[in-house]
């Protein structure tokens, strides 16, 4: 039987088996495991079986939901597979999965509209396989911060394939501002260079444009999120 384990930081916190078709997520107590904390929406996401894979599913949450550090409304889930919320990790453990390959996408009409099915998974899998290229290292993203946020003249590394900024716990990116989101964006780090992703849409700025979606990110570039400034950096690894 498949089972998720809750984790907090490193600390694990609950275990419980996947007993039902059905494992509902969430900030209310209601739900099958219940997070408390404001980045969590009340009804946040969904782990659920459907013919023999298992599924994980965004329902309508404010920040979104992650597997794997991808971004997806709704996802095949395996063995291993991790879902992050704010700084609470879900595990999903299934050792009986079949070993049959999955596919690692599809189309399913859901009420007139169509859901793009991503497998995050194989999602990862294929950025790993990435050709590196040969010669100089591969150029790594900081942010130097020139104005608010906690240290003036700091600079960041943008570690990892995502960075959230903003003023919640889940940010790594810390912004002052009292009306500032909780989540205002995501910086992600994928094979054609870094993107800044607008949570809070029309919040965050990039060299005074205010971004409602996504804005590949170049050497230089400024980037706003209320009173905090910072500038984008490339620097050779």
């Amino acid at each position: 039987m498949p089972k998720i384990i809750v984790k907090f930081g490193a600390a694990v916190i609950k275990e419980m088996p996947v007993d039902k078709d059905v494992i509902t997520i969430g900030r209310k107590e209601d739900n099958d495991i219940s997070i408390d904390n404001p980045a969590v929406s009340g009804h946040h996401a969904k782990i659920f079986k459907q013919g023999d894979g298992y599924f994980l599913e965004d329902l309508n949450s404010t920040n979104g939901t992650f597997l794997n550090e991808t971004k997806v409304l709704k996802a095949g889930i395996h063995n291993k597979d991790q879902v992050g919320l704010a700084k609470h990790t879900l595990i999903f453990i299934n050792e009986e999965e079949s070993a049959a390959p999955q596919k690692p996408s599809e189309q399913k009409s859901m009420g007139g509209s169509e859901t793009v099915i991503i497998d995050a998974t194989k999602l990862r899998e294929m950025l790993n396989d990435q050709p590196k290229v040969q010669g100089q290292g591969e150029k790594v993203g900081f942010l130097k911060i020139i104005e608010g946020c906690v240290d003036q003249n700091t600079e960041i590394e943008i570690a990892g394939l995502l960075v959230y900024i903003g003023t919640g716990e889940q940010a790594q990116i810390k912004i002052k501002g009292m009306f500032a989101p909780s989540v205002a964006a995501a910086i992600s780090h994928k094979p054609e260079g870094y993107t800044l992703k607008a949570v809070k849409e029309g919040y965050p700025k990039v060299n005074g444009d205010a971004i409602n979606d996504i804005r590949q990110l170049h050497d230089g570039d400024m980037l706003e999120f209320g009173k905090t400034k910072m500038v984008f950096l490339l620097r050779q690894k």
